[in-house]
């Protein structure tokens, strides 16, 4: 568990870092478009069980995908987000916070 924390700890930092050099909202749409819309639709309101992520801040969608991406349970959609969130860089989970945050407000 201490390992799954210090990890966790980690990746904010890595983070933090790609926050810092700037996010390309433009690769998050194209992230978005190719993946995310399917559950959270156009206006990322969700849809089905999917949840809506409209309004959330860019920390939040970041911190919320590296919990995925570390294979932690938050949720009903958790599996599904794990098989999605494993294949993102630091990178990507900036671009997608800077785009799914401004974007969908």
């Amino acid at each position: 568990m201490k390992a799954l924390h210090l990890l966790t700890v980690c990746a904010a930092l890595a983070l933090t870092v790609s926050h810092a050099r700037g996010e390309d909202a433009a690769a998050g749409e194209a992230q978005y478009a190719e993946s995310c819309i399917n559950c959270h639709g156009k206006a990322g309101r969700g849809m089905a069980s999917f949840p809506s992520i409209a309004g959330r801040d860019a920390d939040y969608i970041a911190d919320r995908l590296m919990q995925y991406r570390a294979r932690e349970m938050v949720g009903p959609n958790s599996a599904i987000m794990m098989s999605w969130a494993e294949k993102l860089s630091d990178e990507d989970i900036a671009d997608l916070a800077a785009y799914i945050s401004a974007t969908f407000q």
